[in-house]
Parts: C-alpha cells; sequence; structure tokens
C-alpha cells in the first residue's frame, strides 16, 4: 500500500510539474520569461498585503472549526488548518492524509474520537457546498453583468447547482427525519450483507446504528454552529477572492469583477482534483486559460495566477511547518473512559 501511495505522489507530482512549466504557458499562450517580467515589477509593499489577506482569510476558516468542535480556540484551529493544508497540499489526494492529521491533532488536545469525527463530517459537507456553490454564484455574476458566458463554465454551474441542491437535499434530510435516515441505514446494511459479507462480519456496529448515531451527533453541531461554520467559509472566501482581484489588478488585468470572480470559482472548484497536490498545475491552467480566452493579457493573466498560487498553495508549506512545531510544543492531554463516556451521551 505503501509503495502504491509512493507511486501516486511521484505521478501527482509529475503531473504538476508538466503542467505548470508546459502547459501553463502553452494554453494560456505565453511564455516564462515575459510572466517573470511582469512578476517582477510587482512591489514589496504589495507582496506583504498579499501575505496579510491570506493570513487573514485563513483565521477566518478557524470558525468553521471552532463552530464544528465545541471547546476549540481560535489558536489552535488555526494551528490545525495549517497542518492538514500543509500536508494536503504537498500530496496528490492529500485531502485523506490532512484529514487524518487533522483527527491525531485533535485527538491529542483531549477531543473525544465522536467529537472529532462528527467535526470532520460537518466541516467536509461545508467545504464542498461552498465549491459547488462558487461556479452558480459565478453564473449569476456573468448574467447580470450581461457577460457572455462560456459553454464549459455554464454546464459546470448547471452541474454545480443541480449537485449542490441535490448534496444539501440529502443532507437536510438526514438531519430532519429519522425514519429516512434509518431506511438509508438498512439500505446500506442490506447491499453491504449481499456484496460485502465478510466485511459486514468484522463489524461492530450496522450501518443503521452508525447512521442513528451520526444523525444525532450532527444535528447537534448544526443547531449550534451553523452560523459560525459559515461565516467561517464566506470570510475565507471571501478574502481570497479580495486577494485574487488585488493581484490581478496589480499584473494589469482590469477584466470586470464579474469574470474575474468567474475565473475564481473555476479554481477553487478544481482544487478538489485530486490528481495532484491540491489540483496544482490543473487549477492555474484552467483559470489562466479562462481569463486569456476573456481578453485578459496572457503574461499579466498568467503571471497573476502564479502569485496567487504562490500566496494560496506554496506559502501554506512552510506555515504548515511552523504550525507542526506549535503543534509538538503545545501541551498534550488524552481523553479519560468518563469523558469519553460523557461524550458519547
Amino acid at each position: 500500500m505503501k509503495a502504491k501511495q509512493a507511486i501516486q505522489a511521484v505521478i501527482g507530482l509529475g503531473l504538476a510539474a508538466v503542467l505548470l512549466i508546459w502547459g501553463l504557458p502553452y494554453f494560456a499562450k505565453t511564455s516564462w520569461a515575459d510572466i517573470w517580467g511582469v512578476v517582477r515589477h510587482i512591489p514589496w509593499h504589495q507582496v506583504l498585503i498579499f501575505q496579510a489577506l491570506m493570513l487573514a482569510g485563513l483565521y477566518c476558516y478557524t470558525f468553521t472549526f471552532t463552530g464544528s468542535l465545541r471547546g476549540l480556540s481560535h489558536s489552535r484551529a488555526l494551528i490545525v488548518n495549517l497542518c492538514g493544508s500543509s500536508v494536503s497540499n504537498l500530496l496528490p489526494g492529500g485531502g485523506a492524509v490532512g484529514l487524518a492529521a487533522t483527527y491525531a491533532i485533535l485527538r491529542s488536545w483531549g477531543f473525544s474520537r465522536r467529537a472529532t469525527s462528527t467535526s470532520a463530517i460537518v466541516t467536509g459537507v461545508w467545504n464542498l457546498l461552498a465549491r459547488i456553490a462558487l461556479p452558480v454564484v459565478a453564473l449569476f455574476a456573468l448574467w447580470w453583468g450581461n457577460r457572455n458566458l462560456p459553454d464549459a463554465l455554464a454546464t459546470a454551474a448547471v452541474a454545480g447547482f443541480a449537485s449542490g441542491v441535490g448534496i444539501l437535499g440529502l443532507f437536510v434530510a438526514l438531519l430532519v427525519s429519522e425514519p429516512f435516515a434509518l431506511w438509508l441505514g438498512r439500505l446500506v446494511d442490506r447491499f453491504m450483507r449481499r456484496f460485502f459479507p465478510k466485511r459486514v462480519a468484522r463489524q461492530s456496529m450496522s450501518t443503521e446504528d452508525v447512521v442513528r448515531d451520526v444523525r444525532h451527533r450532527t444535528n447537534d453541531v448544526v443547531i449550534h454552529g451553523w452560523w459560525s461554520m459559515t461565516l467561517g467559509m464566506v470570510g475565507f472566501f471571501g478574502l481570497y477572492f479580495v486577494l485574487w482581484v488585488l493581484i490581478m489588478r496589480g499584473t494589469g488585468v482590469m477584466l470586470p469583477l464579474g469574470m474575474l470572480f468567474a475565473a475564481f470559482a473555476i479554481g477553487r472548484l478544481l482544487t478538489a482534483v485530486g490528481v495532484t497536490p491540491g489540483g496544482l498545475g490543473v487549477t492555474e491552467t484552467a483559470a489562466a486559460a479562462t481569463l486569456v480566452a476573456w481578453g485578459a493579457p496572457p503574461a499579466a493573466a498568467t503571471a497573476g495566477v502564479v502569485l496567487f498560487s504562490v500566496f494560496t498553495h506554496l506559502m501554506e508549506v512552510p506555515l504548515g511547518a511552523l504550525g507542526w512545531v506549535l503543534w509538538t510544543i503545545s501541551p498534550k492531554s488524552e481523553v479519560s473512559d468518563e469523558e469519553q463516556a460523557v461524550s458519547s451521551g
């Protein structure tokens, strides 16, 4: 398994390198010499502003964490975010590894397994819905501005809207209707017993019991934390969009805000692509090609995309290293059996 993961990592990093070195300038119709010619004229005071906005966005995201896990402070939530993001940005499909890192860190601070897993479920749903919503908002922004919408973006927006409604509807139905949740659990149980009988034999709880338990815990988190989690997502993506706009203006891209938001939405959605670390290479190539297709100067648009990636992707790696250091020196505690039992109740 480790060998397979290593091979996947090498392939993912190789693909990201090919896309960035060759694909990005090719599809954006420019060259790295022209791109660097734009980047090197960005003044240092703007660079500091860009970095401050990136850090502010990461701090906003702590509200999503603290809303999903009672007792978690914003400072510790920031450490969790930095550590998890750094791992996700280093490995293809790193989201799973980042989730495991987040779980281990929270457990080391004394949070129960149940509370930690529930937080992971709820924040995962909030993240997914936010990223799906972005192309839909972009669709309306372009329509409102009477801009021609590319067929690919229109299709993505419609698909995103349909997916978002479906996921949100299923999530709400599971929370609101216990009979529906238990029916779904029984359906999964029958499927597992028929096609994976050996795995079912090793399980200590049926899927129906798991659904009942998770539903109860998730309901409690959503009722008490939905506003904080939503505020965190809006603040995070909002500040990152401000960063995107300022970088684009700084490199000389003067497209209307609706078009800039649409390109931003494409990039954020493609970060979920698991073939490269954090969608690296895929995100930049798609966003730059979109901006150029809408009339942005090729070198300026690509330089802006590269700078945005530096601040929102690459900078999270050294910040993640700092996060791991802070976690290492932070006080640790274990959940006692009594505390685990109370959390379970």
